[in-house]
């Protein structure tokens, strides 16, 4: 106890004392000084608490007897004390209006978790983590009954709050206030929630689904939970409340197998069949989606799995609709969004209202295309620049030849043919002639196209059609490198091998290099590629630098790219 509390009071004295986040901002909640999670399952509510040392006031009557009396609150004993706090400070009512029965299972002081502003998730970096006193509860349901609502005392302090049902969130983080009523529904957790709407979670929809719609390819991505596509197939999920890893491929089969029945698409008035891209289970939050991976075992109150189809397309339709098929007591309303250029459109279906539709309203819509490239000079051309040097000197020759006829009095028509002959010569390569090495400022248009057409070869989404389209802008040993590398760069790894899609490609700059061979040069080339991809409802940013040496060459009188060496790559 001695240790507690020269620990307690050296963090009292020492810390800086946090400052609220403005209470109006609910996304703040997860910065609030204090924090309560509230874990609930079939035997009660364990209750973590983070109590910042400027709401320790509040949260006076957990401290054990030392501490409270050496802070000055008074001399009542803990027992006392601890009863008025369940009772009447952080009270868990049932519907019988009883407040459960609680306990403090350990309270000591310990560093706050510093969370996203916005998810509430922990931070990776915790290194500036202010000290508070941190509290375990617990809260006991009555031997043998399990409420059906929990309705909610809490201390009028802002405080910062979510709560989980058998391990699936009730809420994002939100402020905690008196009143707040959680009805629970044990058949299925994920179905519990407050009874004040703006506390529902943003995904809290059993399913989802969205289509994207760009220049090469409509997508339909679907969003379900397992739990709740059982009651449609059997998925081997009844009486289990997990998700092993050995049955999650199985699983994943027998949903692609059975959306690819369903939520059927028209683009432009013609029913089309999707082609299945992907099937993976997936953890969602606020801000982004990820792939879970590697596999590890589910709950199965909480696990959700994702399927997309591809419909290739050539050039934006003109208009697209998804009819929603599946409906149920449980399933009533499904969140839902159109995405193009011009972004997200999001809405919901319900049975009344069950048909997605997207039309192209887009007044400049971007297609994808290729650059011409600058073409190297005609050989002759080249010819003629190589000449030049030749061709001077052997003017110079006949001019000295034309001044001895002169001089020695003899006949100057030969001399003078060949003075005339070399001078239109010469002239003509100097006018005409061009050599196959480019100017820095040309080399850089040409590295500047290649780079274009290059990454724009993967808007396709058939490899034949990236290879050909390759092929105008690659020679043909790095063909396949490139096409490797490249499509590794645009793959988003946490998403399941999803690809971004490339938006500009900017070259900052070139150094051009001491080049012997006539029909090629070398640069070390500066560029950053940024691209993006709409997945599961989000739109995913991707920009990466890249310093490379490059040779370029001419190839049946077109310039492509020959070697590459990567010097430097950074993901901004």
């Amino acid at each position: 106890m001695k240790i507690f509390l020269t620990l307690f009071l050296i963090t009292f004295i020492l810390s800086p004392l946090a400052v609220f986040a403005d209470a109006l901002m609910v996304n703040q909640s997860a910065k609030a000084s204090s924090i309560i999670e509230f874990y609930i399952d079939e035997d009660g509510v364990r209750t973590e608490l983070e109590i910042g040392l400027d709401a320790l006031a509040a949260f006076k009557n957990l401290l054990p007897d030392p501490i409270y009396q050496e802070l000055g609150y008074g001399n009542e004993p803990l027992a006392q004390r601890e009863q008025l706090f369940f009772n009447q400070q952080l009270a868990l009512i049932g519907e019988d209006k009883i407040p459960l029965k609680g306990e403090i299972l350990a309270i000591g002081p310990s560093r706050k978790v510093l969370r996203d502003t916005i998810t509430g998730e922990p931070l990776p970096i915790q290194d500036e983590a202010p000290e508070i006193i941190r509290a375990t509860l617990f809260y006991h349901f009555p031997e043998g009954r399990r409420p059906d609502q929990i309705n909610f005392l809490a201390p009028a302090k802002a405080i910062g709050f979510v709560a989980y049902h058998n391990g699936v969130a009730v809420n994002d983080f939100r402020y905690l206030a008196s009143g707040y009523t959680l009805l629970l529904d044990w058949r299925d957790p994920w179905y519990s929630h407050f009874k004040t709407r703006n506390l529902r979670r943003q995904h809290f929809a059993p399913m989802s689904g969205f289509i994207y719609v760009e220049p090469f390819e409509v997508r339909k991505e679907i969003i379900a939970r397992p739990k709740d596509l059982q009651r449609w197939l059997d998925l081997g999920l009844e009486g289990k409340t997990t998700i092993p890893v050995a049955m999650q491929a199985g699983i994943k089969q027998k949903v692609a197998d059975f959306l690819s029945q369903h939520q059927p698409v028209t683009i432009d008035g013609e029913a089309r069949t999707g082609i299945l891209d992907s099937v993976n289970f997936l953890q969602r939050t606020l801000t982004s989606s990820r792939v879970i991976d590697p596999p590890e075992a589910l709950n199965l109150d909480a696990a959700i799995i994702g399927a997309i189809f591809v419909y290739p397309q050539k050039g934006l339709p003109k208009k697209v609709t998804m009819n929603w098929d599946l409906w149920d007591e449980r399933v009533q309303q499904v969140p839902v969004s159109a995405v193009d250029q011009a972004g997200p459109l999001p809405s919901y279906l319900d049975p009344e209202w069950s048909q997605l539709e997207w039309e192209n309203f887009l007044t400049k819509p971007i297609v994808p295309t290729l650059i011409d490239v600058e073409r190297p000079p005609p050989p002759w051309q080249n010819l003629l620049a190589k000449s030049f040097p030749l061709l001077g000197a052997l003017l110079m020759l006949s001019l000295w030849w034309f001044s001895q006829a002169i001089k020695a009095g003899q006949s100057k028509s030969l001399p003078y043919t060949a003075c005339g002959l070399l001078l239109a010569a010469c002239l003509a390569a100097l006018l005409l002639g061009q050599p196959n090495k480019p100017s820095p400022e040309q080399a850089k248009v040409i590295i500047g196209s290649l780079l274009h057409n290059i990454y724009r070869s993967f808007d396709y989404r058939d490899e034949s059609d990236i290879y050909d389209t390759l092929e105008r802008s690659v020679s043909g040993e790095l063909l396949t490198d490139i096409f490797l590398e490249t499509k590794r760069s645009l793959v988003l790894a946490n998403q399941g091998g999803a690809r971004a899609k490339v938006k500009d490609v900017q070259l900052d700059n070139i150094e051009l290099k001491a080049n012997d061979s006539g029909n090629s040069f070398t640069v070390i080339a500066d560029w950053v590629v940024n691209g993006s991809v709409g997945h599961w409802g989000h739109i995913h940013q991707r920009s990466n630098r890249y310093q490379a040496l490059l040779t370029i060459t001419a190839n049946e009188q077109q310039w492509k790219l020959q070697t590459m060496t990567v010097l430097q790559e950074e993901r901004l």
